[in-house]
């Protein structure tokens, strides 16, 4: 199987994965108050998600900023989100902090040998190099459930519907994705798959900063993103950006759900990137191709 049937695969093990995830019992006011989420690349989309969805009562941390400046984490919980376990920032900040939690899928790293606790993650995969999905999902809905209680219902159908609207879609070259408080991590997941599965030039922001900032680089013909329930605000934008020539992607859920828009958009992010790889008959990811710049990743990452 190649790395790109192989994401494909795990993209549709995910419905399914979804009615017998196991929720985290949620801290307490008391805990919230203490814990720091951290990780790297989708891990801290993760645990962004957890910060969010806590209103901000837990914060999420860069692992290298809690290096540099050890006296953030002091008498802190430290949750590291980390799919591999083997994230080498992540150990070093590990092995300094006092009361450290591992959510890995992988027991036996340096990271869960080195954190006193684990949540193991156990969602199935296809068992082959490629770019993280169902992996992420599992996650970021374990790091939701232990800042808040949460349900999760009627997969086979948000599916269905970000399958459409995936299919439906056509992005451009250059891509915006844009979100808010509770969908901005998940536009920073979206613009990865961007990144590795096509090699693209994507972009993230949150809605009311891309008007301040990426905007001003935007060219005709580039496609934006949103990831919003649609308001008055997002609308009147839409249809500025739609008269200056840019292409605009709004997909919707008919959901308040807050959870169900998130693995809407989780959904979507990742059948989007699938289609346009199909679009150009990728059998591989883009990321597995790069040999240079995955060399230059793992001497970083690792």
């Amino acid at each position: 199987m190649n790395n790109m049937n192989a994401y494909e695969n795990d993209i549709n093990l995910q419905s399914n994965f979804l009615k017998i995830f196991k929720k985290q019992k949620p801290l307490s006011e008391m805990e919230l108050k203490n814990v720091i989420f951290t990780g790297s690349g989708d891990s801290l989309a993760s645990a962004k998600l957890a910060e969010s969805f806590s209103n901000f009562r837990v914060r999420s941390m860069d692992p290298l900023d809690l290096l540099k400046n050890p006296t953030i984490a002091k008498n802190k919980i430290i949750y590291f989100v980390s799919i591999s376990g083997n994230t080498i920032s992540n150990i070093k900040v590990s092995k300094k902090t006092k009361k450290s939690i591992a959510i890995t899928a992988n027991p036996e790293s340096k990271l869960a040998k080195s954190c006193n606790s684990i949540i193991v993650l156990q969602s199935p995969n296809s068992d082959v190099f490629t770019a993280g999905s169902i992996s992420f999902l599992e996650s970021a809905l374990t790091c939701i459930s232990l800042v808040c209680p949460i349900i999760i219902s009627k997969t086979n159908q948000i599916f269905k519907k970000a399958y459409c609207d995936a299919k439906a879609a056509k992005p451009g070259k250059r891509i915006f994705i844009i979100g808010n408080m509770h969908t901005f991590p998940i536009a920073m997941y979206c613009a990865a798959k961007f990144y590795e599965i096509l090699g693209s030039d994507a972009h993230f922001e949150h809605i009311e900063q891309f008007s301040h900032m990426e905007l001003f680089s935007a060219k005709k013909g580039d496609t934006v993103i949103i990831f919003e329930e649609k308001n008055i605000h997002n609308l009147r934008l839409t249809k500025i950006l739609k008269n200056i020539g840019l292409v605009v992607i709004h997909p919707t859920l008919n959901s308040k759900n807050r959870i169900s828009q998130i693995i809407y958009y989780t959904f979507f992010s990742q059948l989007l990137t699938l289609f346009e790889a199909k679009k150009r008959h990728k059998k591989n990811c883009h990321f597995v191709l790069a040999k240079n710049l995955r060399d230059v990743s793992d001497k970083m990452i690792y």
